[in-house]
């Protein structure tokens, strides 16, 4: 797995990997394991738009649905110019998830020195991320899960509208980076391990391909 890493590691140099998948897919617990691993730096949208939300008391997410694309662009968008990021790769989790903003993430990313390398989508079915749900609700929240990050996600109506959310709004972001040739598929489906290693023999085959 090393010469892979650093294979990786190597081709990304500066530049991003989007990391998107359904609520509780692992795309937070897989970034920050990735960005740890090739010596990035790791950032949430999600992160970013609920600090900001505490900070100025407002509540666009509350209920499950993603942040207005102006509230986005204002808050999230700046990160990719702060200088301490500059010279280092980025593993975004989930930037851009209504479509449209894909463009204003592409743009702002490169703009800053990050383009976007790839863009990766944890493929774990409806089924599956509801009853990871079921099961944190019921043992009481694990270290790393998503879901923990969120109190109202402890509402299951919450949750779905977020998978709704999803559906409707993100997938034609993947959709868009499929067209453009980025889209890296991970099955999602497994430990944490077996996930972490698939990702990391995905991404070295998009290497070898982006390297002809």
């Amino acid at each position: 797995m090393e010469e892979k890493i650093a294979a990786i590691k190597t081709w990304l140099g500066t530049g991003s990997i989007n990391i998107f998948g359904l609520p509780m897919s692992g795309k937070d617990t897989v970034g920050i394991r990735l960005a740890e691993t090739i010596g990035a730096r790791f950032l949430s949208s999600g992160m970013i738009i609920r600090a900001m939300e505490a900070e100025q008391n407002k509540h666009y997410t509350d209920s499950g649905e993603l942040a207005p694309t102006d509230v986005f662009s204002q808050w999230v968008l700046p990160y990719f110019e702060r200088e301490d990021l500059k010279d280092s790769a980025l593993i975004l989790s989930s930037v851009g998830r209504w479509s449209g903003e894909e463009d204003q993430v592409m743009d702002a990313a490169a703009s800053a020195g990050h383009a976007i390398k790839a863009a990766v989508i944890l493929n774990v079915s409806e089924a599956d991320v509801m009853a990871r749900w079921d099961a944190v609700q019921e043992s009481g929240a694990r270290e790393g899960d998503e879901t923990t990050k969120r109190e109202d996600d402890k509402r299951k109506e919450v949750f779905q509208k977020r998978i709704e959310e999803f559906n409707k709004k993100t997938i034609p972001v993947l959709q868009h980076y499929q067209q453009l040739g980025l889209l890296v598929q991970v099955q999602a489906d497994m430990s944490r391990d077996e996930v972490f290693s698939l990702l990391i023999d995905k991404l070295y085959e998009f290497t070898l391909k982006k390297s002809y």
